[in-house]
């Protein structure tokens, strides 16, 4: 909860609160990847997997953009998987059961996934928008029957599947979310502004655990080729203004692999691909208190 504001319900913004031009975010943005700092804010070195994990804690493995890659990676010891979208090509049937396959073999107590722009087939409304037009962006995609992928995240049968809805495990609230600023038109891609506020405000506050599949304006988001920040303004003041996760997990931008902290909430960007698409950033260990009772 944000500092001041008396709980009564749930609180939801109107983009006039905030820019919706991440320029104005903060008003030391800058070109200068170095310069640009809200304050309070520090990387943070990830732990190293042989650290014991403390008492009375819970370790989660972040991982993310494994498109498909999956076959070389490391994984370490920990009690719940995150994956935070993009773990196919292009969300073909064939490529889901494979991801799923895979987390099938891994050790941990639960796993949850959520979709990212890559996951063609979970945007119904993308795939019925691409069968409409003239000309096919994604051949392979574009010949699938709808009875192919109707259902298609039945076919995770091996881990909770997040999109826009939350679980509990372990006594920790966790939230996931697809949705990504306009890139390309890509799948669960939306205009920045209103329409991906509408999507954040579903988010509910108490939620001890974010997932997204892009990152908030500021962290983990930097592009060089493109020299700016690529991440969702909305999203920023919904985790920092409102919600205030301890942990919000998300990938999307390979360049922006990495852990940060604003002093409260930690941020952790799980891209597995690089920005050529080679699975070798390591998964992301982060230990926290297991909630009593649970």
């Amino acid at each position: 909860m944000a500092h001041g504001i008396p709980s009564q319900g749930k609180v939801t913004v109107t983009v006039d609160e905030y820019s919706s031009n991440p320029t104005q975010a903060f008003t030391h943005y800058n070109i200068n990847q170095s310069r640009f700092q809200p304050p309070h804010v520090h990387m943070v070195d990830p732990i190293p997997y042989d650290t014991p994990k403390p008492a009375g804690h819970t370790r989660f493995v972040c991982i993310s953009d494994t498109h498909s890659r999956t076959d070389g990676i490391q994984m370490p010891y920990g009690d719940i998987l995150l994956h935070t979208g993009d773990f196919t090509e292009l969300g073909l049937p064939s490529e889901v059961k494979k991801f799923n396959d895979w987390l099938g073999n891994l050790p941990y107590e639960y796993k949850i996934v959520i979709a990212g722009n890559h996951e063609l087939t979970f945007d119904k409304e993308f795939m019925a928008d691409l069968v409409k037009q003239d000309y096919y962006r994604f051949p392979s995609v574009s010949k699938l029957k709808p009875e192919d992928f109707d259902n298609v995240q039945s076919l995770l049968t091996n881990s909770i599947y997040l999109q826009d809805s939350e679980v509990t495990v372990k006594g920790f609230q966790i939230y996931g979310a697809p949705w990504t600023p306009w890139f390309n038109g890509w799948g669960f891609n939306l205009p920045r502004g209103q329409s991906l506020l509408d999507k954040w405000n579903l988010i509910p506050e108490g939620i001890d655990i974010l997932m997204t599949h892009g990152p908030p304006l500021g962290f983990r988001d930097w592009v060089p080729k493109e020299l700016q920040r690529v991440g969702c303004v909305e999203l920023l003041n919904t985790v920092q203004r409102r919600v205030r996760p301890k942990l919000h997990v998300f990938g999307g931008i390979h360049e922006g692999y990495g852990i940060m902290t604003d002093g409260y909430t930690t941020y952790i960007n799980a891209s597995t691909c690089t920005v050529s698409f080679q699975p070798t950033n390591p998964p992301i260990i982060f230990d926290l208190p297991t909630p009593q009772g649970s």
